[in-house]
């Protein structure tokens, strides 16, 4: 499911907001098999062994959604270290150790989820998350999304990410029903140009 950008927080009280991680969108599978992939449909089982060490702990057939990171020593996400780590594609002696910010599930012990509301997918995220620890954070969302907007912009965070409750994951869908709403400055426009 992807974000629509917005310039503003909505003023309706049916959302909940979460941290807007910079770094690489990736599903991951659990269990003995666990593989990691991008966005784009590349295999990213490889490049960051932590994750799907962590991923393998875990009971087999869910598929969570997230975002890999580098968090600095304040826990903000940091692109352009994970991006010198992504490029060399694996583990290297000194490279920054990723996090997986898990933020969804789309399937949950075999169960297809994706079409339950927001609030029974985060529930059952937490189920699964509950003793899992070492290299994934679980994403959990706050109900007071100008004080989060506040907070990102005092914090310099990439910015806020709003998702309607009640609402279904729509997989490779742009929906107004997830939102994000950037820090000014955030991004800046070089950054794709690598």
């Amino acid at each position: 499911m992807l974000l629509v950008e917005r310039k503003a927080i909505p003023r309706d009280e049916d959302w909940l907001y979460e941290i807007k991680f910079d770094g690489y969108r990736v599903l991951a599978s659990t269990g003995s098999s666990a593989r990691l992939r991008s966005r784009g449909g590349a295999d990213a089982t490889r490049w960051f062994p932590e994750v799907v060490a962590a991923m393998a702990d875990m009971a087999s057939g869910s598929i969570l959604d997230g975002e890999v990171c580098v968090l600095d020593e304040f826990g903000r996400s940091d692109f352009n270290r994970l991006h010198a780590r992504a490029r060399r594609k694996g583990w290297y002696e000194g490279a920054d150790l990723v996090v997986y910010c898990v933020f969804d599930v789309l399937v949950a012990k075999g169960k297809d989820i994706r079409s339950s509301p927001l609030e029974i997918r985060k529930a059952t995220l937490a189920k699964l998350l509950r003793a899992h620890s070492n290299q994934v954070l679980h994403v959990t969302g706050v109900e007071d999304g100008e004080w989060l907007y506040r907070s990102a912009l005092d914090l310099e965070l990439e910015g806020v990410v709003g998702k309607r409750l009640g609402s279904p994951y729509l997989a490779g869908v742009r929906s107004p029903d997830w939102i994000k709403v950037k820090r000014p400055g955030a991004v800046p426009p070089e950054r794709f140009k690598r």
